[in-house]
């Protein structure tokens, strides 16, 4: 019996509370069914789920449920702090100086756990020391430690801490700008932070959309109950079925050791993990949204078809929508969004500089990015009618580098987020072209990516320059379509060519962008799943491998055998797709279609897909993926 309490209530780093896992749905059964009893008094039902929330965090993550709730009650009280200045209304910079002060302690405590070993290794590269991580709360918790417990010289990384710090960040400044008023109860604003559906993976909600919710009494209609389950089952098999099968019978054998398989095997684990991170991630999603439906809350939509997109800025708009808004809120609009350069801009332009000569020991990095940044600012400064969508394009850079940075600290994070800035840019400048100059620059990159690779050969200008022939060839199509188009002529005044040219052009810009999206992830995946003081060796080492395997000669002969032999694996990719690009309202018509079926019937088909996703469960359930995050 004491081992049975103590497997209950005692925190187990290697058995976390996961969805996947029975103990969780055996614990929300629990909760929900004294939910039931409490649902129509508010305050208990507030405090109840705060408490329970609490309780998941503790399994999910220890001791580290001191640091929420040292944010809770921190950020409580500024929030009603910069609520008081501003009503007062006499002395302005009060307000601002608690709003600092609650950014710079929740930025710090994320710093300090998420970036400890990153700042430490750019400190002794830069100055030559050799300085070591120090765990200032394990040190402080071992004063209360008899035996010393706590290791002082390594820092865990606490789950979900880069989500509820965004989140309390959210708050305060939204308290600030008046767009709410702080909540009186620090039960209720406890509740806010902790809900145990989202707290560690998201999606990150503004306290405008969620805390309204926490007074509005309980309602959960038989449509809405249905449209829970179905979530739930849904994102049980995004998660079971598509990403951890994929991942444990191909993905993490390929990225484990990259030279050991042929450069299609490579390419076709990138492209697997695009379908396995998103199945992760929007699984998690989709289950967090359908138990907080279950209890009468509502959860944002968090995805959005990302995979339709028909280029990496509408892909923003679709991934991750709950951090991309605050990005674009919190860091895009402060830093002069579309209207012009702020101090901020410039801070960064010149701390990226920094960070590019301490990683990559070489002034030449520090010196492109200083010209690459004055050639911007000359040509805004010269050019005064391109001058916004110039700072435009800077701060939306920016953005998307320390977005990349918000997942990791490392180097290829850093990567990742301005491979995908840049491809952001890349588009608006391509969609400001006519087709005369899009047919040329693409003709003219083609031509000095052949060239260069011919004096200059290697396995990453093999892969450019058949990715440009590739898109050459689309554009060249378009390009005659275009010139067909602007002589009126009976083909382009038939419907149907309409139609066909239509769909082979936004086909052609979702497999680009799908394309494009899938190697920036060579970077985000490479640094994942490490230790953060071997992150940058690593992470590099296996993305340096992929694209020697994936760049260099292949053995045609043996792709069909290849495919044989993980006929599962392609086959699951495929149909996996395949259902992402259905069409909305066909998703939206058997979503519907199921949560109308009667309760008997839906029952039945739930425990037969439970059933049916447990057969894939693997020796060792995966964690999900932006647990790390």
């Amino acid at each position: 019996m004491t081992d049975l309490f103590r497997h209950i209530f005692a925190f187990d780093p290697d058995s976390p509370l996961l969805f996947t896992q029975f103990y969780f749905w055996a614990f929300f059964a629990i909760v929900y069914a004294v939910f039931s009893l409490l649902h129509s008094k508010r305050l208990l039902r507030n405090t109840f789920l705060l408490f329970v929330s609490l309780f998941f965090y503790y399994k999910s993550s220890g001791l580290a449920v001191l640091i929420l709730l040292f944010v809770t009650c921190s950020d409580y009280l500024l929030a009603r702090l910069i609520y008081r200045a501003k009503q007062h209304g006499t002395r302005p910079w009060r307000a601002r100086f608690w709003l600092i002060v609650s950014v710079m302690l929740d930025l710090g405590l994320l710093c300090y756990f998420k970036y400890a070993y990153f700042f430490t290794n750019m400190l002794n590269d830069l100055l030559g020391t050799h300085l070591q991580v120090f765990d200032i709360f394990a040190w402080a918790g071992n004063g209360f430690s008899a035996d010393g417990r706590f290791a002082v010289d390594s820092i865990v990384l606490p789950v979900g801490i880069s989500f509820y710090i965004f989140q309390v960040i959210s708050y305060t400044a939204d308290v600030y700008y008046g767009k709410i008023r702080p909540v009186t109860n620090l039960l209720d604003f406890g509740f806010y932070v902790s809900f145990f559906p989202q707290l560690v993976a998201g999606p990150i909600v503004r306290a405008s959309e969620f805390i309204p919710q926490l007074y509005r009494p309980f309602r959960l209609s038989r449509r809405q109950f249905g449209i829970a389950v179905f979530w739930i089952v849904n994102g049980l098999i995004k998660k079971i079925i598509l990403s951890d099968y994929l991942a444990v019978n191909f993905i993490d054998r390929v990225f484990q050791n990259p030279l050991l398989f042929s450069g299609f095997e490579n390419l076709s684990a990138l492209f697997f993990y695009s379908l396995q991170v998103y199945a992760d991630f929007s699984g998690y999603t989709d289950i967090a949204i359908g138990v907080a439906m279950l209890m009468g809350f509502f959860l944002p939509k968090n995805f959005n078809s990302p995979y339709k997109a028909a280029n990496p800025q509408d892909f923003w708009r679709r991934w991750h929508m709950s951090l991309s808004r605050w990005l674009k809120n919190y860091l895009y609009i402060p830093l002069g969004g579309n209207r012009n350069a702020t101090f901020g801009t410039f801070f960064w332009i010149i701390l990226i500089g920094l960070i590019a000569l301490i990683l990559t020991h070489n002034i030449w990095a520090v010196i492109v990015v200083i010209v690459i940044a004055l050639a911007v600012f000359l040509t805004a400064w010269l050019k005064p009618s391109r001058r916004k969508k110039i700072y435009a394009n800077l701060n939306s850079f920016i953005t998307m580098l320390l977005g990349g940075l918000w997942h990791g600290a490392s180097w290829n994070f850093m990567v990742w987020g301005g491979l995908n800035g840049a491809g952001m840019i890349a588009y608006k400048g391509w969609k400001d072209l006519n087709w005369h100059l899009r047919m040329l620059s693409v003709l003219l990159l083609t031509c000095i990516s052949i060239t260069v690779k011919h004096f200059f050969p290697s396995p990453l200008l093999n892969i450019l320059t058949l990715w440009l022939v590739i898109l050459s060839a689309g554009t060249l199509i378009r390009y005659i379509y275009h010139l067909i188009g602007t002589r009126h002529t009976p083909l382009t005044d038939n419907t149907l060519s309409r139609h066909i040219a239509t769909a082979f052009a936004t086909v052609w810009a979702v497999a680009q962008t799908f394309t494009f999206i899938t190697f920036t992830r060579l970077f985000f995946r490479s640094g994942s799943n490490l230790d953060p003081a071997l992150a940058n060796q690593e992470a590099w080492l296996t993305a340096t491998n992929m694209v020697h395997q994936i760049g260099s000669t292949w053995n045609l002969d043996a792709i069909p055998h290849i495919i044989l032999q993980y006929a599962n694996i392609y086959l699951l990719f495929i149909i996996g797709m395949l259902i992402h690009w259905f069409p909305d309202k066909f998703k939206q018509y058997y979503r519907l279609c199921f949560a109308r079926l009667p309760l008997w019937l839906m029952a039945l088909i739930v425990v037969g897909v439970v059933f049916i996703v447990y057969q894939f469960i693997t020796a060792d359930l995966q964690s999900f993926i932006y647990f790390q995050f």
